[in-house]
């Protein structure tokens, strides 16, 4: 009689610990989905950088080469020939090239947080690069950026990849942050 007892509390056993292994995968489950659910598209690009990807954005032909940074509103990438391209996060479209790693959502640095567009964009217009700019409806202006504000940038147009003579500038171009979509280095 008392083996059948114990044969009981066995399987009784069994069935209990099958149950808690089986509750626990769907927990572990859950809070996966969570933890995705949290996930922001810098999230997943912060631990691809040094890998080579293609970018597709609004009102540009597209962006492949090595990001090699990346801030909380833009990436920085380079092509095989190491001409640099700003695109703007909120005109990417989709991201080819991605491993399958994320990084934990909101681990970036106090300074990796706080370097947006308007930072990226101060480096191009303090060397004075000439740039080529594509903007979200599909048109492109070559210039060089002279002044940044608060929401806007203004370009001096010019011929594209020459540098910014007050004798060559056509016209000046104030254009949106919103309406950015990728800044090319042009030299």
């Amino acid at each position: 009689m008392a083996t059948r007892w114990q044969a009981l509390f066995a399987d009784l056993e069994g069935q209990a610990a099958a149950l808690d292994t089986a509750e626990r995968a769907v927990e572990v489950e859950e809070r996966t989905r969570i933890e995705i659910g949290r996930a922001r598209l810098l999230d997943r690009l912060r631990p691809a950088v040094g890998a080579i990807m293609r970018l597709r954005c609004i009102g540009d032909d597209g962006v492949t080469g090595r990001l090699t940074c990346v801030g909380p509103d833009w990436l920085l990438v380079v092509d095989e020939t190491g001409r640099e391209a700003v695109a703007v996060t909120a005109a990417v479209i989709s991201v080819s090239g991605l491993g399958r790693l994320s990084a934990v959502p909101e681990s970036e640095s106090v300074v990796e947080s706080c370097l947006g567009l308007r930072h990226a964009l101060r480096g191009i217009a303090r060397d004075r690069s000439a740039v080529r700019i594509s903007v979200i409806d599909g048109t492109a202006i070559d210039g060089t950026i002279d002044r940044l504000g608060a929401d806007f940038v203004e370009v001096a147009q010019h011929a594209a990849g020459e540098l910014r003579r007050r004798d060559q500038v056509r016209e000046v171009a104030l254009v949106p942050l919103s309406a950015l979509a990728v800044v090319r280095r042009s030299t």
